[in-house]
């Protein structure tokens, strides 16, 4: 039972979606709770009914708080800024600001998008891998570029911003999906600073309550 008013977090274990709010939740130390949805027991149950009268999209993230239902990532993220400013994820600076945006929307329109499992399984079995790696590549070449212009420690400056949110989760995929990293050291050294950051561990798949067993083996 969740306490009351704590929120709640619709999540699946291996969704970099939900693994960007799980990281901007734990950053802000906001207690919330997690109800898992399996993209793939039963067919997938973000299409049951329950679940799309919480999201119409039939997809997840989906986060409850403040009496709310919120959907879509990137929209969850910047309401979590905006009412919960102590524990800042976005710079003061507008232009960093924007360079902030830019990362969050090449990666969350411009990338997962295009490797989501909805549209692998459209693919299909045979090319899904080769697919998801040229999306993907593609995508990190325009993150390389635009980190080569911004980051510090991290991808925009030397403080963590929702762009990291973004970025660890989908070097995760690119792994998953054995694209080559190496001609992209800037990603690769933001990440290397993150991995063993207590919010992003915490919030990572193999943490997760409903990830399988075998799958941290």
């Amino acid at each position: 039972m969740s306490v009351i008013g704590k929120p709640i977090l619709y999540s699946y274990w291996r969704s970099s979606c939900s693994w960007r709010v799980r990281i901007a939740l734990n950053l802000k130390e906001i207690p919330y709770d997690i109800k898992p949805i399996s993209l793939v027991k039963n067919g997938g149950e973000q299409h049951s009914n329950e679940f799309r009268e919480i999201n119409p999209m039939e997809q997840v993230p989906a986060l409850h708080i403040d009496n709310h239902t919120l959907i879509e990532s990137l929209n969850i993220l910047l309401y979590l800024e905006e009412t919960r400013p102590h524990r800042p994820l976005m710079p003061v600076d507008p232009v960093k600001r924007a360079r902030v945006r830019e990362i969050c929307e090449v990666i969350a329109s411009g990338i997962q998008p295009l490797q989501n499992l909805i549209v692998l399984i459209y693919v299909g079995e045979e090319r899904k891998k080769e697919w998801a790696q040229h999306w993907i590549t593609r995508g990190l070449k325009a993150v390389e570029k635009l980190l080569s212009a911004s980051a510090g420690k991290y991808c925009v400056g030397d403080e963590i911003t929702l762009a990291d949110c973004c970025l660890v989760p989908q070097i995760f995929n690119a792994r998953r999906f054995h694209v080559d990293l190496r001609p992209f050291p800037t990603i690769l050294r933001v990440d290397r600073h993150l991995e063993n950051h207590p919010a992003f561990t915490a919030a990572h798949p193999n943490n997760q309550p409903d990830c399988p067993p075998e799958a941290t083996k």
